[in-house]
């Protein structure tokens, strides 16, 4: 197995890496998530989705977003279509296009997220609907 330092040899000049066993996850109302490696222009993430739950409205200036299903059942809004995933199933999002992530189902919806852009920060979030009343 690949350590820390193997990896950060093993990337892109010009790029950060953080190898997932050391990740930090953050927990949000409606699961967690974990950043498994970042680098200029992306940020690869890994998302629980609680049963029942779901992500705000939202929507991001400076990113676009791909997200591969990896267990569970995902009810996706992009745009004004909603569309339902499952294991191996993957979808993208724009830039700027409105979209949301919901568990519909009974076990926890584990997901990878691809982000690419220009600022990949968490404060580029517009939320249009929150089920937890957060701002912005």
């Amino acid at each position: 197995m690949l350590k820390t330092q193997d990896m950060e040899t093993l990337a892109p000049s010009g790029a950060a890496v953080a190898a997932s066993e050391g990740a930090a996850t953050e927990d949000r109302p409606w699961g967690s998530f974990t950043v498994l490696e970042e680098g200029v222009g992306y940020k690869i993430k890994r998302i629980e989705v609680k049963p029942g739950h779901r992500l705000s409205l939202q929507m991001h200036h400076h990113r676009s977003e791909h997200w591969i299903v990896v267990s569970g059942t995902a009810l996706v809004t992009c745009g004004d279509r909603e569309l339902m995933l499952t294991s191996n199933q993957s979808t993208y999002v724009p830039q700027t296009t409105k979209h949301r992530l919901e568990n519909p189902g009974v076990i926890p919806l584990v997901l990878i997220e691809v982000q690419n852009g220009e600022y990949l920060g968490e404060d580029d979030i517009i939320r249009f609907q929150d089920d937890y009343a957060r701002s912005k």
